[in-house]
């Protein structure tokens, strides 16, 4: 079996904080992390930054919790929100 385009899990260095580290997301997460940075006006690595600060688990993680609130932000009904 092949995996669906995007679905593949690859290992990409960052630095954050002057400190490299790797994440290891699925290529659409990091192409939707990519294009999220842009829309914001800011550097990937500012945006990776920037979760990092505020998260709880493992990055990788919160890359993909991150890219999946944000996408699924504008599609809320404010009528069921509490």
């Amino acid at each position: 079996m092949t995996d669906r385009p995007g679905t593949g899990i690859r290992k990409r260095s960052v630095t954050i904080a002057g400190h490299a580290t790797s994440v290891s997301v699925e290529d659409a997460f990091w192409d939707a992390l990519c294009r999220i940075a842009e829309t914001r006006g800011m550097p990937v690595r500012a945006l990776i930054a920037e979760i990092d600060a505020n998260r709880s688990g493992n990055l990788s993680s919160a890359l993909r919790v991150f890219v999946l609130e944000t996408l699924t932000e504008g599609t809320k009904d404010p009528a069921r929100s509490t």
